[in-house]
């Protein structure tokens, strides 16, 4: 499982850690979901490859907001993305943010689940944006839609 954030907010680019922000739910939704058997700090995040896990982002560049990404960045980043994982062959892509997902493949009909593309053998995912600032989604929705992933993927072992 590779899961794809949507770029380095500041934090992250000040620690070099993925979801390094306090607020953020990301860590929080990966245990409660059961990925990992406790509850990973931000700086922990090699523990990940263990689990079978991986994470990168779309976007290389840090911003303050991800609205900040132009649409040539988020198409050169699912450009880049793609070659990532035909390289590295995970057999689920978990895109963490579904405005990145749409951005990135271009897919403006795409919604939080399962997607119908494949990018060689490599099933897609959308997550939510695990971010504080995404009210729309609570960290228990949240988990279980992460835990909806995770027992796809094991169904499909």
């Amino acid at each position: 499982m590779l899961f794809c954030g949507i770029n380095p907010g500041l934090m992250t680019a000040a620690t070099g850690h993925h979801f390094a922000r306090p607020g953020n739910r990301f860590w929080p939704a990966l245990h409660r979901s059961g990925f990992t058997p406790r509850l990973l700090k931000p700086s922990e995040q090699r523990e990940l490859l263990s689990y079978g896990l991986g994470i990168t982002n779309v976007v290389a560049r840090p911003t303050a907001r991800a609205d900040e990404l132009t649409a040539e960045e988020y198409r050169e980043g699912g450009r880049l993305l793609a070659l990532k994982v035909a390289r590295w062959r995970p057999r689920w892509l978990a895109v963490v943010g579904v405005t990145a997902y749409r951005a990135a493949f271009d897919d403006r009909t795409a919604r939080v689940g399962p997607q119908q593309r494949v990018i060689g053998g490599t099933r897609v995912w959308v997550l939510p944006n695990p971010s504080g600032l995404n009210a729309h989604w609570t960290l228990e929705t949240m988990a279980e839609e992460f835990a909806r992933l995770r027992q796809a993927a094991e169904d499909s072992a």
